[in-house]
């Protein structure tokens, strides 16, 4: 069954095995008009404390193996935490580059080579630190029938976006992944100027 508001329709569903356990695939189009998809384990709806992953994508991280951030590395995390769930949530949000696309992302990583952090590469660029939001994620959410969330993160204004938009947060699950002699001063900046909740 397809479900839609006024900001964001379900464009199909199907069943999704891999390597992390057995997923339902959903795929949503916001007002936008760019497609997200939700990966669901077991039955959510109605459901309270759902542990749910909120990942933007990283083409270059995600399915190149790039090791100047983490992110591929928090989505094998959490897809490998809800696998073994009996429910659970993982959304996949088209965000590349913390909002500021594809392109641009590549022009950041080159005022990094040349000096700049991650933060200072977006502003060079006249955009914010993170352009992301989370009102479509709030959207699907709704549409899925979770009740409230343990949220699979270690971004505080994810948290706060959320909660903004209307998702009820039980709780915060930390993604703990492992620095690399490449993101090591990215993960810093995160937690130092993006105020990241990192060990």
């Amino acid at each position: 069954m397809r479900a839609e508001n006024e900001n964001t329709v379900e464009l199909a569903s199907a069943d999704f095995p891999t390597r992390y356990g057995n997923f339902r695939i959903r795929a949503f189009r916001d007002r936008k008009g760019k497609e997200h998809l939700a990966l669901v384990r077991g039955d959510v709806a109605g459901k309270s404390g759902v542990p749910v992953r909120i990942h933007s994508e990283c083409l270059t991280g995600d399915s190149l193996g790039s090791l100047r951030c983490d992110c591929r590395d928090q989505l094998e995390y959490s897809l490998t935490y809800l696998g073994k769930q009996e429910e659970g949530v993982l959304l996949y949000l088209r965000q590349e580059g913390r909002g500021i696309g594809l392109g641009n992302k590549i022009k950041a990583y080159q005022l990094q080579d040349a000096g700049l952090d991650t933060v200072e590469a977006n502003l060079n660029l006249g955009f914010d630190e993170d352009l992301r939001d989370y009102s479509t994620a709030a959207d699907i959410l709704k549409m899925l029938g979770v009740d409230s969330v343990l949220l699979l993160t270690n971004n505080p204004a994810k948290l706060r976006d959320l909660e903004k938009n209307g998702v009820k947060i039980e709780g915060r699950i930390p993604v703990v992944v492992e620095p690399n002699k490449y993101n090591a001063v990215y993960l810093k900046t995160k937690k130092k100027k993006m105020n990241h909740l990192l060990g």
